[in-house]
């Protein structure tokens, strides 16, 4: 009898609700979120704008440095404006179809900033300890390889995603508890099994995630153990020096990513509105410190940023 009387529907309009439970404080966590938003966005923005204006700064590592840029933008893009459009204007409604773009841009980025970390790691790895070989192995050709295999990898592994929601029977509801779409959370709407939906969510990205882990853990090892086999203490230090600013993005990246992940899996005593305000922390924090550590870390990106600041000063 129950299962005769439910009503099953493909929403056009789904309900975002923003930070349930935290919705008398919507104004004011949308001041911190609107200036770390406008922070990222301006601080990836123009490293991206000196990586790309100074030739000195057409290398590998630069190449890949504004490519992890151009992502941070991309993914607090995705997520942001919607919820400061929940917190100003309670402009919850979003379109089925956009909430699957969005959701599908927010996995495809993290899957490929995680890839571009790993190429990051590779870099270091063949300048540190093949260095005479450095611009044999790392020619344009190889990070056009790399890149494609970085993004190509990224949408291949989240675009089954979109049918596996698609193919989904709705009878539950169209409000979602949370500030943007994602997989899982759309997904709980249906009532049907989502057995493959939880499945291949959480495996298959979690997956690739865990492999440039794992690689760019190998990476580091081979990298120490060739920097303590330097002659002097002050090729060491220079050589740590040159990968301080990608370890400590590595670990801004990574950290966060795997505590929210095992929090909203096994935290079951964790108040909801947390679960979603880490959540939405953590498609913020890391954009805006990434520019910050690679301009106070990177010698080079200080003296470039330096160098067009005095010519606009000028002009």
């Amino acid at each position: 009898m129950f299962g005769a009387n439910l009503t099953i529907f493909h929403p056009t309009v789904f309900i975002l609700l923003g930070i349930p439970g935290l919705e008398n404080y919507h104004t004011w966590l949308s001041i911190p979120f609107c200036l770390m938003y406008i922070t990222a966005v301006l601080g990836n923005g123009a490293l991206i704008f000196v990586v790309l204006s100074e030739r000195t700064l057409h290398e590998p590592m630069y190449v890949f440095l504004s490519m992890l840029a151009g992502t941070d933008i991309l993914l607090s893009t995705t997520t942001v404006p919607k919820a400061l459009a929940i917190f100003w204007f309670h402009a919850g409604e979003i379109a089925f179809d956009a909430c699957i773009t969005q959701m599908f841009f927010i996995h495809v980025a993290f899957v490929a900033e995680s890839g571009i970390l790993l190429a990051m790691a590779f870099d270091r790895y063949v300048a540190i300890c093949t260095p005479l070989r450095y611009t044999a192995i790392l020619t344009p050709m190889a990070i056009g390889k790399m890149t494609l295999a970085i993004w190509g990898r990224s949408i291949g592994t989240i675009f089954p995603i979109i049918f596996l929601l698609k193919r989904l029977p709705y009878c539950r509801t169209n409000i979602i508890p949370h500030s943007y779409c994602e997989h899982i959370g759309v997904a709980r709407l249906a009532c049907a099994d989502i057995t493959v939906n939880i499945w291949y969510g959480f495996s298959v990205p979690m997956a690739s995630v865990l492999v440039d882990v794992a690689l760019i853990g190998v990476s580091y090892t081979l990298i120490l153990q060739a920097v303590f086999r330097l002659p002097t203490q002050d090729a060491r230090h220079k050589a740590l020096n040159t990968c301080g600013s990608h370890i400590g993005v590595i670990l801004l990246f990574f950290i966060p990513s795997f505590f929210t992940f095992l929090t909203h899996r096994f935290g079951k005593n964790i108040p909801h509105h947390i679960h979603i305000l880490l959540a939405n922390l953590y498609v913020l924090i890391p954009p805006m410190l990434n520019p910050i550590i690679y301009g106070a870390k990177t010698k080079q990106i200080r003296d470039s940023m330096a160098h067009m600041l005095c010519i606009v000063r000028k002009s």
